[in-house]
């Protein structure tokens, strides 16, 4: 069955509505790799058709959250990571909590209506501590009307519930790939990057509470369009919140760069990452989808190209400016230049300009995890 005959048959658009719940039917992995394959004009049907769905399910609404990427500090040893614990070339630096606030009232000052708080995986009680109480500092200095979203890596039951109780209510944890295989061929052998854990810490974070995210990178070595294909079904099947996926950019100083040579070529992932945003939009109607900033390290108009295509959620980049560029998980990362002033300047040009309307001041919860809840 070729493209066209998928998305016309509307699959998706069958819904048996059960006591107002709605259930959807799922595509299959064959025409999930299908729809990951097309090229040309069946490219821009599948284009169109997530476009369609996302302006019905909802609207064309495009919610900030001030990324603050506070640390590069990093227990982790991943093989495609710039800030992998073994990259002696990284430059390391941790924000103080000072500045952590002062990025933080500049989101709430500014409407975003949510922040994010990323850095490298730690697991401490000092750690602990430290994200509980800037996580009440938060939600006293916005007076509770900043939406906080944590991605902190693997951390304990209990370590996920003080967090929850202290403020924050959506959690990304990416999986990168769901394939254990290929898991392991990214990871060390050992107790610290063991795949299980991570499966296990992404369903701990939905019992907890969190609207719970995850995402996976697009074109790695190993990987082929059946992988891309059987994530999508894995998301389906956890029923997950909100995805932030792009395509991979390798770093010089990580193991992975040797097989940069048998790598697709840069625009060729870049396209893929699109197919796979549109592709989810169909498969997941309602959920948030990131447009990741690697998307805008090849293409100018990256992060509006996948606007247009399915996603609904930005993160400008608000870590003070002398940090920005050692937040190096690949290379060539974009606007690590910008203050946060003309960063927000520039991307209501942007989301203009792919027909979408910022909506200020409001948190963007998944409509999934509200509509499930």
């Amino acid at each position: 069955m070729g493209v066209k005959e998928i998305l016309e048959q509307d699959i998706l658009e069958k819904v048996l509505v059960e006591k107002d719940k709605l259930v959807m039917d799922k595509l299959e992995k064959s025409e999930l790799i299908e729809l990951l394959s097309a090229g040309g004009a069946d490219r821009q049907l599948l284009f169109k058709k997530a476009e369609e769905v996302k302006l019905r399910e909802i609207g064309n609404k495009v919610h900030f959250r001030g990324l603050v990427e506070f640390s590069n500090i990093c227990r982790k040893d991943c093989y495609y990571c710039g800030i992998r614990r073994s990259n002696r070339k990284a430059h390391r630096y941790d924000v103080t909590d000072k500045q952590i606030l002062a990025a933080a009232r500049f989101a709430h000052e500014n409407d975003y209506g949510s922040l994010v708080l990323q850095a490298g995986e730690l697991e401490s009680p000092a750690f602990t501590i430290r994200i509980e109480n800037l996580l009440k500092e938060i939600k006293k200095l916005s007076d509770g009307r900043l939406g906080i979203t944590l991605s902190l890596g693997e951390q304990s039951r209990e370590i996920y519930e003080r967090w929850y109780e202290a403020g924050a209510h959506r959690y990304l944890l990416r999986i990168e790939t769901s394939n254990p295989e290929l898991y392991r061929k990214y990871h060390p052998n050992d107790a610290i990057h063991d795949y299980e854990k991570r499966l296990d810490c992404l369903h701990t974070l939905k019992s907890v509470g969190y609207q719970t995210g995850t995402g996976v990178m697009i074109g790695l070595p190993f990987q082929d369009t059946q992988h891309l294909a059987e994530d999508l079904l894995f998301m389906k099947e956890f029923d997950v919140d909100m995805v932030g996926m792009g395509p991979y950019i390798e770093h010089q100083d990580t193991p992975l760069f040797q097989y940069r040579h048998a790598l697709r070529p840069i625009r060729e992932r870049f396209n893929l990452a699109l197919k796979m945003i549109a592709t989810l939009r169909i498969l997941m109607k309602d959920i948030n989808i990131a447009a990741a900033t690697a998307l805008q390290a090849i293409d100018p108009l990256g992060r509006e190209k996948a606007i247009k295509v399915g996603a609904n959620i930005i993160m400008p980049n608000i870590t003070p400016g002398k940090y920005r560029n050692d937040y190096a998980l690949y290379e060539n990362k974009p606007c690590v230049d910008e203050e946060p002033e003309e960063c927000r300047n520039c991307l209501d040009v942007r989301i203009k300009l792919a027909d979408g309307e910022i909506g200020y001041g409001e948190w963007g919860d998944s409509k999934h995890f509200q509509r499930r809840n």
